[in-house]
C-alpha cells in the first residue's frame, strides 16, 4: 500500500509553499526521514522527509508548483513493492446536452454582508495587513469572513481594493543582449523580502541618524579575553554579544525604540528580542533572540552562531524569526562603511553596524589613529522623537566605548 506525502503544517499565517526541488526522482529509494522534496515559504525553507522507506512512486507536484497546507506532493510504495504502473489514459466521457436554459433552477441570489459584521478579530488583521475583507471570499456563517479566511488571504498576497502602484514593465531589449540573458522566478522568500521592505517604506515615516564608536575598548578586551572564553564557553567572542547588551541598555532607558504601533495606540514592549539579521544564499533572514537581556555574552554568541548556522543551512524554525522588538545588522562583514538600513516592521528602530576602519581622530587634543566605526539607527519617526533617537544612538556608543558601563549596568 503507497504512503502519501503532505505538505506539513508550515506555521502561524502560512498557507501555501512552492515547491523547491526534488531531492528523489520516480523509482528512487528513500529511507525513512530522508528528505524528499523541498518547500520553499514566504518565510523559510523546509524539507519534507519521508515518512517511510521504500521507493518514490509518483510525484503528484513539480517543481515551481504551489501547494496549500495538506496537499498531496507524492507518494511512496513499500520497499520491494516498486513503483506502480502509471495507469492507461482513459477518454474523458463527453458533456451531456445542456439542458433547456428554462428547467435550470435559478441561482441562488449572493448574500451580502455588512461591513464591520465580521467581527473585531478581523477587523483588527485587516487594518493591520491592509487587506479588505470585503474582496475575501468567507467561509463563515452567511458569508461572513473568518480570521483563518483573512489569514490565507494574506498569505497568498491579497491586497487592499486601493489603487496599487502600476507594475513595472521591462522596456524591450536587442535579441542579443535578451539571448545572454537569464530569467528565473523570484522564490516566494525573495517577494516577501521585497514586499515587506517596500511596504516598511511606504508605510513608517522612516528616517535615520548617524553615529561613529570607537571600538578600540570593545576589541581590547576581546583580544584580552577570547581564548580564554573560546576555552571555557566553547564558542568565539565576537563584536554581536557587545552591541546586543549595548543596545539592550539603550532600550531600557529609552523605550520608544522598542514599541510599535497598533491602530491608535502604542505598545511599549518590556521584553527585549533582538533579531540578528543573517545573510543566505537565498536572501536575509532575521533569527530572533528572544529575552536576550537574560542572556550573558556566551550565552548570546552561542544562540547567535547556531540560529546563524540554522538560516544558512535553511533549517531555521518559524517561531525563531517571530516576535522581534529590535534587529541589529551588520553589513560590515561585506565591507559596507556606511548604510540606511530598513526597518524590520512593525519594529519601530534597527541598528546598522558597518566596517571598523583606522581613521585619524583627535584624541585629548592630539591626532590619533583610531578603529571606527559608523552607526545608522533608522527609526519610525511616528513613535521615536529626534531627541529620543539621537540620545538612543549616543547611549550605544557610550557602551561600546566604556565596556565596562554593560558589566556594571551604569
Amino acid at each position: 500500500m503507497a504512503t502519501e506525502i503532505r505538505v506539513p503544517t508550515l506555521g502561524e499565517s502560512v498557507t501555501e509553499a512552492t515547491i523547491g526541488r526534488w531531492f528523489k526522482k520516480v523509482g528512487e529509494a528513500v529511507a525513512v526521514d530522508e528528505p524528499v522534496v523541498e518547500l520553499e515559504t514566504d518565510k523559510v525553507t523546509i524539507e519534507v522527509p519521508s515518512p517511510v522507506a521504500g521507493v518514490i512512486e509518483a510525484v503528484a507536484a513539480k517543481d515551481g508548483d504551489t501547494v496549500g497546507v495538506g496537499a498531496l506532493l507524492g507518494t511512496i510504495a513499500a520497499a520491494g513493492a516498486g513503483a506502480a504502473p502509471a495507469p492507461a489514459k482513459t477518454e474523458a466521457p463527453k458533456a451531456a446536452p445542456a439542458a433547456p436554459a428554462a428547467s435550470a433552477p435559478a441561482a441562488a441570489p449572493a448574500k451580502t454582508v455588512a461591513a464591520g459584521s465580521n467581527g473585531p478579530a478581523v477587523a483588527k488583521l485587516a487594518a493591520e495587513s491592509g487587506v479588505d475583507p470585503s474582496a475575501v471570499a468567507g467561509s463563515g456563517k452567511d458569508g461572513r469572513v473568518t480570521k483563518g479566511d483573512l489569514l490565507g488571504a494574506i498569505a497568498g498576497g491579497a491586497t487592499a481594493p486601493a489603487p496599487a502602484a502600476p507594475v513595472a514593465v521591462r522596456a524591450p531589449v536587442p535579441a542579443d543582449d535578451a539571448a545572454r540573458e537569464e530569467r528565473v522566478r523570484m522564490t516566494k522568500l525573495r517577494q516577501t523580502i521585497a514586499r515587506r521592505l517596500k511596504d516598511a517604506q511606504n508605510t513608517a515615516a522612516m528616517l535615520t541618524t548617524f553615529n561613529e564608536v570607537d571600538m578600540g575598548a570593545v576589541m581590547a578586551l576581546r583580544g584580552q579575553y577570547k581564548d580564554l572564553f573560546e576555552k571555557k564557553h566553547g564558542v568565539k567572542l565576537g563584536f554581536m554579544s557587545f552591541f546586543t547588551k549595548a543596545v539592550i541598555q539603550a532600550l531600557k532607558e529609552i523605550p520608544a525604540v522598542n514599541a510599535e504601533i497598533d491602530g491608535t495606540d502604542l505598545i511599549y514592549k518590556n521584553y527585549y528580542n533582538i533579531g540578528i539579521a543573517v545573510g543566505t544564499d537565498k536572501g536575509l533572514v532575521v533569527p530572533v533572540l528572544r529575552d536576550a537581556d537574560q542572556l550573558s555574552l556566551a550565552g548570546i554568541e552561542k544562540t547567535i552562531a547556531g540560529l546563524g548556522k540554522r538560516a544558512r543551512d535553511g533549517q531555521l524554525k518559524i517561531d525563531e524569526m517571530q516576535g522581534g522588538t529590535f534587529t541589529i545588522t551588520n553589513g560590515g562583514i561585506y565591507g559596507s562603511l556606511m548604510s540606511t538600513p530598513i526597518l524590520n516592521a512593525p519594529q519601530s528602530g534597527i541598528l546598522g553596524m558597518h566596517k571598523i576602519q583606522e581613521r585619524p581622530m583627535v584624541v585629548g587634543g592630539k591626532i590619533e589613529i583610531r578603529p571606527m566605526m559608523y552607526l545608522a539607527l533608522s527609526y519610525d519617526h511616528r513613535i521615536v522623537d529626534g531627541k529620543e533617537a539621537v540620545t538612543f544612538l549616543v547611549r550605544v556608543k557610550e557602551n561600546l566605548e566604556d565596556p565596562q558601563r554593560m558589566v556594571l549596568d551604569l
